[in-house]
């Protein structure tokens, strides 16, 4: 494998702020909001994550690469981010399962990044200003002005108003059967869910438990969801301000309209908060790594969480209230934060919903939160389905 780029590069944000280093995977110029993720494995799972849409990674963890990449690993059809940042790039990648370096696989996808910066700095940094927008030049454009570059960078939309999981969403739909991983017999139940981003991990993880996943696009239609007759409806993780979602909102909303047990995961939580009533808000700098310590009131436990979201939903944490939109109940906030107090989880207490903001599909990360996907179909089981006819 080859030796590191060696052009010249240079981290930009909106604030005037700089980072000299030098080009990593594709040389050139890339906008995006810079944001920082505290996970020390996993980074093939966090570039592939398609909630990380025109965002550039800040990794806090120094040493990324030194196991290469694989096929099996990604967590979608491409990189979805828009720039990567780096402390120490590996110089080559040793693994039994690499198939190519890093930086061979940014060069071939296209994202511009940064190594040799100092990532605490910079990490320490947006955790006081804020995640923030920024660019990566590299080559002929880290020589440009700093001025221009800055103005460059503070001209590019903000991520608050972004609608972008039309764009990273299956251009298709398609199913995943139970018996394509590991399920023996009829399949338990139907399951239509919602590409706003989906990773690989969640439909291997639903169909290894015996539930038949219909996968649809971002845009469709309540028609579209029950020509499938399913038993329960999931709402995936995906990017972007969920103030603009409102597309998914209304559709949510004839979900719980027709009683069919729902299940929604970080961008699915904000819907499903909207969809209720509630308002959502961007978080200063985001919860993004895969050590994220949070409450679940069900069971009374701590669990620590892999997450990757800059917004959140704006509930009162405390005892049951009825939804903004009464006609769905009594809902409360079922996991909550114990870094921030930030809404991690709704439940409706009246219908079978429910809704968490992190990542049980633990690609990567911890398994504590794996037995959500149980509790889903726990509650399809014990729901009959009302939505014929509806």
């Amino acid at each position: 494998m080859s030796l590191l780029n060696r052009a010249p590069a240079v981290l930009v944000l909106a604030d005037g702020t700089a980072h000299h280093g030098h080009a990593y995977g594709q040389t050139g110029t890339t906008l995006g909001e810079a944001v920082f993720t505290t996970g020390m494995t996993g980074y093939q799972e966090t570039l592939t994550d398609p909630s990380y849409a025109r965002q550039i990674i800040v990794q806090t963890f120094p040493h990324i690469g030194n196991t290469g990449v694989n096929a099996e690993d990604a967590e979608s059809r491409a990189v979805f981010a828009a720039g990567y940042v780096v402390r120490d790039a590996a110089r080559r990648a040793s693994n039994w399962r690499t198939e190519r370096s890093l930086d061979e696989e940014l060069q071939a996808q296209g994202v511009v990044g940064i190594q040799g910066v100092d990532t605490r700095a910079i990490t320490r940094h947006l955790r006081s200003a804020g995640s923030m927008k920024a660019g990566i030049f590299s080559g002929e454009a880290a020589g440009r002005p700093l001025a221009d570059l800055v103005a460059e960078v503070a001209a590019q939309p903000s991520m608050a108003g972004a609608r972008l999981a039309e764009e990273v969403t299956t251009e298709s739909a398609y199913t995943v059967e139970p018996s394509e991983h590991g399920w023996e017999g009829e399949p338990l139940h139907t399951v239509v869910a919602l590409d706003l981003g989906l990773k690989a991990a969640t439909p291997r993880h639903l169909a290894a438990r015996g539930i038949r996943l219909h996968v649809l696009p971002a845009t469709a239609t309540f028609e579209d969801i029950t020509a499938l007759d399913p038993d329960g409806v999931f709402l995936s993780n995906g990017p972007g301000d969920p103030a603009t979602a409102d597309d998914q909102v209304a559709l949510t909303r004839r979900v719980l309209d027709a009683g069919l047990p729902f299940f929604g995961i970080c961008f699915g939580n904000q819907v499903f908060g909207r969809a209720l009533g509630f308002g959502t808000y961007k978080l200063p700098f985001g919860h993004r790594g895969p050590n994220q310590p949070v409450m679940d009131k069900t069971t009374g436990r701590v669990e620590i969480t892999s997450q990757n979201h800059g917004f959140a939903v704006d509930a009162p944490l405390g005892e049951p209230v009825t939804a903004p939109e009464s006609q769905y109940g009594r809902v409360e906030v079922s996991h909550w934060s114990l870094n921030d107090q930030v809404v991690e989880g709704l439940r409706l207490l009246d219908r079978p919903a429910f809704s968490v903001q992190f990542h049980p599909e633990s690609a990567a990360g911890p398994h504590d939160s794996v037995t959500l996907f149980d509790r889903f179909i726990e509650l399809m089981s014990t729901t009959s389905n009302p939505a014929e006819g509806a």
